[in-house]
């Protein structure tokens, strides 16, 4: 089960990531400008922060097997419809239909990890699925320039239809993996549980205070991560770099990020975890002023502290939610829910403000300062937070 949905992971890390490349030969071809293609790779959060708490409630619900299925599905023809896109709407309508699936897999897997892992295992298995994504943002990242454009002779659109199959392969894979005896009566039993209604369960969660600050943590968090992962391929290119190196190195902080994300959440444990977050916080804004360099050396130490922080953030943020009591395994859903409903507004805002302030300035100096900036507030925040917890996690 967490290879399955760790598949479907990898290609949302995949879609997530695969334009990302792909910035200049998308703009050239249809005639956008840099503000118009970060509206776009902003479009699925958009539609994200919309279809969120549906898509938490309906995982709650309906099943994980079903509703990872579903994600598959909508991810594979987002990409159809981008290889078919003709001007700056089509795209932007094509990367936000992705929006509507792309919430199911980031609240079905950590209900999938509620449900199957506990104790010291349940952050071994959240770093682990977590870098599935990871491992997709690698692949689009490393080969789409060096391998993929040229098998293909530069035509993008050909590209996107490859990763097409891929996705409605994985969700093939799941559908098999997930049809197990164990799943299904797990499943069923979920579904015949008694529970309160669904907007009665979401202004419960939102009434206690740890989860309204770890949805402002998450805003913050995910400015961050989607700024700078939708943007750092180019920002490298400013620097010099041609666009095959370029996608090495934007792709080293992620396979930084896998070992991070294996190590980091396990030694999370609940009393030093909010010391942790604060320290991870610290070291993304360091990232950000350290990749305003021409110096190489710097360039490489911001990738690598980007690396370090980039997967671990978000599955301690999810860790700290699943464990508050009020939450627990069985409202895991809804509460993920509202983390990415919450968490996508960072998301929309990240990759667009970078887009306009480069518009702007022509070039990322001022974008990486205010990524810095945000990421001093988080470790405010995160003061905050370790204050809010103390009455639950006291005893622990």
């Amino acid at each position: 089960m967490l290879a399955g949905v760790w598949l479907i992971y990898f290609c949302f890390g995949l879609t997530v990531t695969s334009l990302a490349p792909l910035v200049r030969p998308v703009t050239q071809d249809l005639g956008m400008s840099y503000a118009e293609m970060g509206s776009v790779l902003g479009a699925w959060q958009l539609v994200y922060i919309v279809t969120a708490l549906p898509c938490g409630a309906l995982v709650d619900r309906f099943g994980l097997r079903r509703s990872l299925l579903l994600c598959s599905l909508v991810m594979g023809f987002s990409f159809i419809l981008r290889a078919y896109a003709v001007d700056h709407l089509t795209l932007f309508l094509s990367v936000a239909l992705f929006g509507f699936g792309g919430p199911l897999v980031s609240i079905g897997a950590p209900k999938l990890i509620s449900l199957w892992f506990a104790g010291r295992e349940r952050g071994l298995a959240m770093g682990i699925y977590v870098t599935g994504p990871a491992f997709g943002g690698i692949t689009s990242l490393s080969l789409t320039n060096s391998v993929m454009m040229p098998w293909f002779d530069g035509e993008w659109r050909e590209v996107i239809l490859v990763y097409a199959i891929l996705v409605f392969l994985s969700g093939l894979a799941w559908l098999l993996i997930s049809s197990n005896p164990v799943s299904l009566k797990i499943e069923s039993g979920q579904r015949q549980e008694s529970r309160p209604p669904q907007f009665k369960v979401f202004a419960e969660l939102f009434s206690l205070a740890p989860v309204k600050i770890l949805l402002l943590l998450s805003i913050g968090t995910f400015l961050y991560n989607h700024g700078l992962n939708n943007w750092l391929h180019e920002i490298l290119q400013t620097h010099g770099m041609e666009a095959e190196r370029a996608g090495y190195w934007a792709s080293l902080p992620t396979l930084i990020g896998i070992l991070g994300a294996l190590i980091i959440p396990r030694l999370a444990l609940p009393q030093r975890r909010i010391w942790i977050l604060a320290l991870l916080f610290a070291s993304a804004g360091i990232s950000a002023l350290l990749l305003q360099s021409d110096q190489d050396f710097w360039i490489l130490l911001g990738l690598i502290l980007k690396g370090i922080t980039q997967g671990s953030m978000m599955t301690i943020l999810l860790l700290i939610l699943m464990e508050i009591p009020e939450v627990g395994s069985r409202y895991t859903g809804s509460a993920s829910g509202m983390f990415f409903a919450a968490a996508e507004i960072g998301g929309v805002l990240g990759p667009f403000s970078l887009g306009v302030f480069s518009s702007q300035s022509g070039n990322f100096q001022n974008a990486l300062n205010m990524l810095s900036v945000v990421c001093l507030m988080l470790v405010l925040m995160t003061m905050v937070l370790k204050y809010l917890m103390k009455p639950e996690f006291g005893k622990k």
